[in-house]
């Protein structure tokens, strides 16, 4: 893939700063493979029903292995990071695959695939069309990072929601940015969710 040395190495500190100052206690997502269900605090949880006519990444994948999200309910910000080996990866959003790449730095994917917003078809997030914040809330992430296949479609969305167009480099970037705030304000809201 054609990231940056830079980009990898921002995820990678702004995760282990993270780590540090806030004390987070993440366990590693599984490899590609495993069937590792785990939430974003270790926790386990039952996968997430699948109905029969949803996409064949989504039964492969019927939940996030880092946050537990149920994969169908945000099939339109998805993203399966497929490996070399042919193994794939299945996440609910850039937010979590961002983080599966930075804990498995040695196994990078060999293509990402991500939920056109509107279709909700997986396309090649390399030659998507991303856009980049608006007023919409992103999936695990208050800066929303949505794909589009056509280029249309990403400035019609633009035009109604905001937010500014911007290439996968721009988006992951964003991603290891906004990576410690995003991951405090899930967790206020989880324990608000949970009355703790």
């Amino acid at each position: 893939m054609r990231h940056k040395v830079h980009v990898i190495f921002s995820l990678l500190c702004c995760c282990l700063l993270h780590t540090v100052t806030a004390g987070a206690q993440m366990e590693h997502p599984a490899l590609p493979g495993a069937g590792n269900h785990g939430d974003m605090h270790g926790h386990m949880g039952a996968p997430a029903p699948v109905d029969a006519s949803a996409p064949p990444d989504i039964k492969a994948h019927p939940s996030c292995p880092l946050c537990n999200m149920n994969r169908s309910m945000f099939s339109h910000a998805r993203m399966v990071l497929e490996y070399a080996d042919g193994t794939t990866y299945g996440t609910c959003s850039l937010h979590c695959a961002v983080l599966a790449m930075a804990v498995s730095m040695d196994n990078a994917p060999v293509r990402m695939l991500v939920a056109d917003y509107g279709t909700k078809e997986l396309i090649d997030a390399e030659t998507a069309f991303w856009v980049l914040g608006g007023e919409r809330m992103g999936v695990m992430s208050k800066q929303a990072k949505w794909a589009f296949r056509d280029k249309a479609a990403a400035e019609s969305f633009i035009k109604k929601h905001g937010g500014k167009l911007a290439d996968l480099d721009t988006v992951i970037q964003a991603s290891f940015m906004d990576m410690a705030a995003d991951t405090l304000m899930i967790r206020s809201h989880r324990k608000m969710m949970h009355g703790n």
